[in-house]
């Protein structure tokens, strides 16, 4: 019997942006530490990775900025929506990061936040910034091909 391909149910949150504000190079998965709250509301897709980035604090990498919605029912708990996550990756990986970002001059970008085997999993990217000439002329190249799949379709 087939496989069935797999869906994309199991994405939480992405962060759109990033492929606009960014030229992305290299693509990580990491892993991420989250208190009982913070699971319970990736289970409900509450999350925000809009205005999240990724520093690199003595030797570790912490996601900062990411929103997740607390629930209503944690009483027990104070939740901190925006507080600093960190992120379970592979020593030589952090250095690998950790070198490119200091001396490479590139940033550190969540893109999606997703389930992987029942663990919450973030796809890192090292980028470099794009200029708004570069962000104008992937919106023109955006454009033109869609006016060209539309052209295309309409002669068929």
């Amino acid at each position: 019997m087939a496989k069935k391909p797999k869906t994309d149910s199991a994405t939480v949150a992405r962060n759109r942006k990033a492929w606009h504000d960014y030229f992305i190079e290299e693509e990580f998965e990491a892993g991420i530490a989250l208190q009982g709250w913070e699971v319970k509301c990736l289970r409900e897709g509450r999350a925000q990775l809009k205005e999240s980035y990724v520093v690199v604090r003595t030797g570790e990498l912490f996601l900062t900025g990411a929103y997740f919605s607390p629930l209503n029912n944690a009483a027990s708990v104070n939740p901190d929506p925006v507080r600093d996550r960190k992120l379970l990756l592979h020593q030589r990986q952090i250095a690998h990061l950790t070198g490119s970002v200091e001396r490479q001059g590139y940033t550190l970008v969540p893109l999606s936040l997703y389930w992987k085997k029942g663990r919450a999993k973030l796809k890192i990217a090292l980028a470099k910034g794009k200029r708004q000439y570069d962000k104008r002329a992937a919106i023109r190249e955006r454009e033109w091909n869609r006016e060209q799949h539309r052209l295309l379709k309409s002669t068929r």
